[in-house]
């Protein structure tokens, strides 16, 4: 019998399938999040005026989506062209492959890439490697602003200021439930039936949202019990210690925080 695998992917839902099926697997894919651009969004004239006063030193991308996100958003201000002008004249950092190829689609100069798996703690120690003094307040005085991705990096903003860095965070959309939750809760009354040999996480916010979802029809503690009877796959470190925080194990992380190699290994682990 093929293994049954349930993913909450919501942005490649249809790429997770394939890729699960093509393994060898059968999937069912429960969207748990969805991307909302900010209406009101107040920091991003700031962070125009800024870069035009040479206000920050260095500009941090977390992710690909978010970097298209905040070019548009500011769009009406700042057209590409002179974006990537603005930019030249900081330092530019990006979290991983995604935020890479965005800005390398920009033309845009980057001036250090932050390695593998890509979590706040790599991007605090490239940082360290570039403004090493072997002080405590290394980077005193030094203005990051760095792109949000949907939750506040409240870990790395707590580092960075800690060794004396201003972190200006520009927030460009915010994470919320799907438009339709039906099918997570199916999958949530799915994973306490024992339907499923693994439950597959590509973000750490995903599994706030099915807890949300799971306690708004008193199936939390049901959920979280019978989770904890099922295999689960994390996408890398940064999903896997929030699963960890809310009383949830891991059982398998990739090689390599990709989707692709989280489905292979994942069902080369199942199935050997």
């Amino acid at each position: 019998m093929k293994p049954h695998i349930c993913s909450f992917e919501s942005r490649k839902s249809t790429e997770m399938r394939s890729l699960i099926e093509r393994c060898g697997g059968v999937a069912t894919i429960a969207p748990s999040m969805k991307e909302v651009p900010l209406s009101d969004n107040r920091h991003l004239p700031d962070f125009v005026e800024k870069l035009r006063q040479q206000e920050i030193d260095v500009v941090i991308f977390m992710t690909g989506v978010g970097a298209r996100s905040l070019a548009e958003a500011i769009s009406d201000q700042v057209d590409l062209p002179e974006l990537v002008e603005l930019l030249a004249a900081t330092t530019v950092m990006v979290r991983g492959p995604k935020p890479t190829v965005v800005l390398r689609g920009w033309k845009a100069r980057i001036d250090h890439r932050v390695p593998e798996p890509n979590t706040w703690r790599e991007l605090v120690e490239t940082i360290d490697n570039v403004w090493s003094d072997d002080s405590p307040t290394n980077l005193e005085g030094v203005k990051f602003a760095v792109q949000e991705y949907g939750i506040p990096s409240t870990e790395l903003y707590n580092a960075l200021k800690t060794r004396g860095a201003d972190v200006y965070p520009v927030t460009v959309y915010r994470w919320a439930l799907p438009d339709d939750c039906e099918p997570l809760l199916q999958a949530i009354k799915s994973t306490i039936a024992g339907d499923f040999d693994c439950l597959m996480i590509t973000s750490a916010q995903q599994v706030h949202h099915v807890l949300e979802v799971a306690d708004s029809h008193g199936l939390k503690d049901d959920w979280i019990t019978a989770a904890n009877n099922t295999r689960i796959a994390s996408i890398g470190p940064t999903a896997s210690e929030t699963i960890r925080s809310l009383g949830l194990h891991v059982d398998l992380e990739p090689s390599h925080p990709k989707m692709g190699h989280l489905v292979r290994e994942t069902l080369e682990a199942i199935s050997g």
